[in-house]
């Protein structure tokens, strides 16, 4: 069913378009076409996998058997939801398909790939006690045995070090106590309450942060932690505080939040003027056959190659600023807000490392640089999973080509997969599969076209005779032809579907001084985001977003 209205001329205001979408969204729920998305019946098959996570440790096999039909119900659940559910919020509507595929990829990645009751570890510390007899120099060790669980003996056995530095003299008697931090591997714990946080860590730590399947874009922990960690059938590799991709970990709490704080200003601001520059063009409706606005210089709007390539850089820039502040709003609230003393490690700075890498990655690799260094790793290790297991399977050299190569279109078809589902619960009618799917299915070509010119130029022996700036003016080129013919899949659905249409801020500057749409001012969020939804059972009743 197309909800999209057949326009003879563009609505005179998003705001009615709005208004449009949501008396069709209303009329469409009376009639049976499609169901509210209501919490916590939604979520049902990824509490049913919390549940089995929090079962306690065993080496049962029925237990670790257990798991597939698990997953497999997350699964017909989360695609339930996708058929059956719309909002009439846009943005929510984007957020149902995506966060229910997402639920089927990050799922898979933790319980069918690996085991996510066995095969994952993440760093805890753990407190020594060494009492030093200062008469005799004898050094007696006492672990804290409950600084980390005991999910077994073998993983959580302590390496015992003598301490050096100042002693902490008490006012009577020749003993000392000195408290040293030491670091442990934590598998799935005995204890409830540990278990509960180290769930809760494993299914939202997207990127693992701090286990021991953290993804290879970003920092490590700091030599502090990984010398004083004890060894590991996997250990973390050392590296600078800023990698090759550019991300970079905190020195200290005040830096990282102080950064942080100012994303999120700074990003309040440009999404306060890119709305406003957005909602003028009618192509951000969802018009994409709209002409250029007024606003664009004559030079711009008479060329509709200039035009494609300023909706697509106000597009890319849309998505940027409004990923990167959501994503720094983490840092201030569980590092400045809550603290190590609620949190522990959770809230320790080089758990926070940047989202984006550095742009020169485009620069020095072209389109693998875009996609795998400067752009936002958060879906990396889901989309890596289901390669690094078959290339196991089939006993691949974990490097060689043929790994390399699945692992590009592996990567690509679950990214595809995912934006598309979250282009299906659009309100507007979308193209899910010529549209997003479609744009990041192109992507290894692309990659593998740009690497076969570079080898080739090497091969001829003309690489290595350019400077390495016309290199990079190169792949800066390619890369940003390529998305010029390819993009457009993406950013056009983007458009149709509505997503432009999400108020991100609820104060506008910009629409408080006039620059608004007719009948805007100063706030911006209007009517019910979240309303009570009853069902025809009581399990069904719920939040309706």
């Amino acid at each position: 069913m197309v909800y999209n209205p057949l326009w003879s001329s563009p609505p005179s205001s998003y705001r009615k378009l709005v208004t449009l979408y949501e008396q069709q969204y209303n009329d469409a729920i009376a009639k049976g076409d499609y169901l509210p998305y209501v919490w916590p019946y939604r979520s049902l098959g990824v509490y049913l996998v919390i549940v089995y996570l929090l079962l306690p440790p065993t080496a049962s096999k029925l237990v670790s058997y257990a798991r597939y039909p698990v997953f497999a119900f997350n699964v017909y659940w989360a695609i339930k939801a996708i058929r059956e559910c719309r909002s009439a919020a846009v943005s929510t509507g984007y957020g149902i398909g995506l966060l229910d595929g997402w639920a089927i990829l990050w799922l898979a990645a933790v319980l069918i790939f690996d085991d996510g009751r066995s095969d994952f570890h993440r760093i805890e510390k753990a407190e020594v006690v060494e009492d030093i007899d200062r008469e005799s120099s004898g050094h007696t060790i006492h672990e804290d045995k409950d600084a980390v669980s005991k999910g077994s003996a073998d993983d959580h056995e302590l390496r015992r070090r003598r301490t050096h530095g100042p002693l902490a003299e008490e006012d009577t008697g020749t003993e000392v106590s000195i408290t040293t931090d030491k670091y442990a591997w934590q598998n799935h714990p005995a204890n409830f309450y540990q278990r509960l946080e180290w769930v809760a860590d494993l299914v939202s730590n997207f990127r693992l942060i701090g286990w021991s399947h953290q993804i290879n874009s970003i920092p490590s922990p700091p030599p502090s932690i990984l010398d004083n960690l004890q060894p590991s059938a996997k250990p973390l590799k050392q590296t600078p505080p800023v990698v090759s991709t550019g991300v970079s970990r905190y020195p200290d709490s005040k830096t990282l939040v102080r950064t942080k704080l100012t994303t999120i200003l700074l990003g309040y601001l440009a999404l306060d003027t890119l709305k406003v520059i957005m909602m003028s063009d009618p192509y951000f409706w969802g018009l994409t056959s709209a002409p250029p606005p007024s606003y664009l210089p004559f030079f711009v709007s008479s060329s509709a190659s200039l035009t494609r390539i300023w909706r697509l850089l106000i597009s890319l820039a849309a998505t940027y600023v409004a990923l990167e502040s959501i994503m720094a709003l983490a840092a201030p609230i569980f590092v400045g807000l809550i603290g190590p003393r609620m949190l522990g490690l959770r809230a320790a700075t080089w758990q926070y490392p940047d989202i984006y890498g550095s742009y020169d990655m485009v620069f020095r690799k072209g389109l693998a640089g875009w996609w795998g260094g400067w752009w936002h790793q958060t879906f990396r290790f889901a989309f890596e999973a289901p390669q690094k297991y078959v290339v196991k399977k089939l006993g691949w050299e974990e490097r060689g080509l043929k790994a390399k190569l699945l692992g590009l279109v592996i990567a690509f078809v679950c990214s595809g997969s995912l934006h598309a589902a979250g282009s299906t619960t659009m309100w507007p009618a979308t193209r899910p599969l010529e549209g997003p799917f479609t744009f990041f299915i192109l992507q290894p070509l692309g990659i593998v076209l740009q690497m076969g010119f570079s080898e080739l130029l090497r091969k001829i022996g003309l690489r290595e005779k350019l400077p390495s700036w016309v290199r990079g003016m190169g792949n800066f080129v390619a890369v940003h032809v390529w998305f010029y013919y390819t993009a457009p899949r993406l950013t056009d659905d983007f458009a149709r579907g509505g997503i432009w249409l999400f108020e991100p801020i609820p104060i506008s500057i910009w629409r408080g001084l006039g620059f608004g749409a007719e009948g805007e001012g100063w706030w911006c969020w209007h009517g019910k985001i979240i309303t009570w939804y009853s069902g025809q059972n009581w399990w069904q009743s719920g939040l309706a977003f």
